[in-house]
């Protein structure tokens, strides 16, 4: 009779273990979400990628334009004297024009290659020290999950759940601020 009172007490406290366990599973995760390009275009750091990306295209289109300068003088001076000119004297401004145009073919590639090199390795700075900072901010406030509306191509949102602004405030005061000028 005990062994049979025992065993149903077992058996109902394995039952009420097994029901704790379930309803505890079926809790609905915190979801959050942050916009990484919004954290890129407002964060002081994002701020200086950018600037440091648009000074380098800059750079980059002020060469190529001098180049095309070149190139065109070339080109006015080379028909303005077509006729004037010895066979010799073609040929080498010839020679020179094609010359030119082939070095600002491989400018412009190697431009935009450097380009793009320089934004993978910014970037991935940037997310890199992102990533630690979105992992506190889902730690400290209970979050399981947290989506990058930039990447996720989420339709809609409760803003309640946005991190943005919190994830830039961290990650800008993570920063040195820079020296002034």
């Amino acid at each position: 009779m005990m062994n049979k009172a025992r065993t149903t007490a077992l058996l109902l406290f394995a039952l009420l273990a097994a029901a704790v366990s379930l309803s505890m599973a079926q809790q609905t995760p915190k979801i959050g979400v942050i916009n990484s390009q919004e954290v890129l275009e407002k964060s002081a750091e994002g701020k200086r990628v950018i600037a440091r990306l648009t000074e380098r295209d800059k750079q980059n289109q002020a060469t190529l334009t001098k180049l095309d300068d070149e190139i065109r003088q070339l080109e006015t001076k080379l028909n303005t004297q077509r006729l004037t000119l010895s066979e010799e004297a073609l040929y080498n401004m010839n020679a020179d024009l094609q010359k030119k145009q082939t070095d600002r073919k491989r400018i412009a590639e190697d431009a935009v290659r450097d380009f793009q090199d320089l934004q993978v390795k910014l970037f991935n700075k940037v997310q890199s020290e992102l990533i630690p900072i979105i992992e506190g901010v889902g730690k400290e406030k209970g979050i399981d999950l947290i989506f990058d509306l930039a990447k996720s191509g989420a339709v809609y949102f409760n803003p309640a759940v946005d991190l943005t602004e919190e994830v830039i405030k961290k990650y800008d005061a993570s920063k040195p601020a820079p020296a002034a000028k």
